[in-house]
């Protein structure tokens, strides 16, 4: 909870406290609902491989220059596949932890990973699994159980998965999963998300209200269990009622998503596209707005007093920009 007044204070300055970066528009997986691949995530026809990416030092350029600009707490590098630029990765890593800011890669583990970039301060490797060895390797290939559990041996990593209507046919399944993972060395907490639709999508993907319910059921009970699944009970009862728009979730209103070109923004949230928040599953948005609806002393919530920061931070940005547009030199 150490960051929430920094995080307040760069709202009140009209700056988004996270920053999220597709860091690259190249993937070797195909797996089947995948948001930042599809057709409208970045803007109405544009997804993410039709944009421009970097490599090399103009990738490190010029993501210190987005960093410099938006001066985050925390960045979440996501793709495609971020160990596509692991040697670019392995530059930009430990500067960030230099500088003092949480990091997170989220990754699929399909490649070796550098040791030492678990050993930086204020760093956090998150692998996606999702489900069970069957399920998983049809779904992630070429990221396979083997090689994720080959890759991740001598590392400490925090497993995501999305849960998907494949994965609630069967009792138990969740359960053996949560199970099975906690007992490894290597993971240090688990993750649950469920799938996130767009409006009016309909696919093998999608979770039946009932399925959802029982899958709140399901982590309610896990999470007493298994000291790992790091999901605290307000957290996941917000997946039975998430936020009900982009500008009622803290995560969609206080983290800047860039895609690869590292210009075009990705919106709402790092769904991209028109997310359907009313069946809304992604974690970081439950964990942010379980924070939110915590009650303060005098019975003010947190997301008041966060959704207050914001709008100032609106005005405090609307008079800077309106001041540097008045000191701009005119054009000859």
């Amino acid at each position: 909870m150490d960051w929430i007044f920094p995080a307040w204070r760069r709202m009140l300055q009209g700056r988004r406290p996270a920053l999220s970066v597709e860091i690259t528009r190249e993937c070797p997986l195909t797996c089947p609902g995948c948001y930042a691949y599809s057709s409208d995530h970045i803007a109405d026809s544009v997804g993410l491989r039709q944009l421009s990416d970097f490599k090399g030092d103009e990738l490190v350029r010029r993501f210190f220059a987005l960093v410099d600009e938006h001066r985050p707490l925390h960045v979440s590098i996501v793709g495609g596949e971020p160990l596509v630029r692991y040697r670019e990765l392995s530059e930009i890593l430990p500067r960030l932890s230099a500088l003092g800011i949480h990091t997170q890669v989220v990754t699929s583990a399909v490649r070796p990973i550098p040791r030492e970039w678990t050993d930086l301060p204020n760093f956090e490797l998150s692998v996606s699994i999702d489900g069970l060895q069957p399920e998983h390797d049809v779904r992630r290939a070429p990221a396979t159980y083997d090689r994720i559990l080959k890759h991740i041996s001598d590392l400490q990593v925090t497993v995501h998965c999305t849960v998907t209507r494949q994965q609630v046919r069967r009792e138990g399944y969740l359960e053996e999963f949560v199970d099975q993972w906690s007992a490894h060395d290597a993971v240090r907490k688990i993750l649950v998300s469920l799938y996130t639709p767009q409006i009016g999508e309909d696919s093998r993907e999608r979770l039946t209200a009932n399925d959802r319910t029982r899958v709140v059921a399901d982590l309610l009970g896990l999470r007493r269990r298994f000291p790992k699944l790091a999901m605290p009970e307000a957290m996941v009862n917000v997946y039975a009622a998430p936020p009900e728009s982009p500008e009622e979730c803290i995560f969609a209103r206080t983290t800047t998503c860039v895609s690869a070109d590292l210009d075009s923004r990705v919106t709402p949230c790092q769904f991209g596209g028109a997310p359907d928040c009313s069946q809304c599953g992604c974690a970081a948005s439950a964990g942010l707005a379980a924070i939110g609806r915590h009650q303060l002393p005098g019975g003010l919530r947190v997301s008041t007093v966060m959704g207050t920061s914001l709008r100032v931070g609106d005005i405090v940005r609307g008079a800077r920009s309106r001041l540097d547009n008045r000191q701009a030199p005119l054009s000859p």
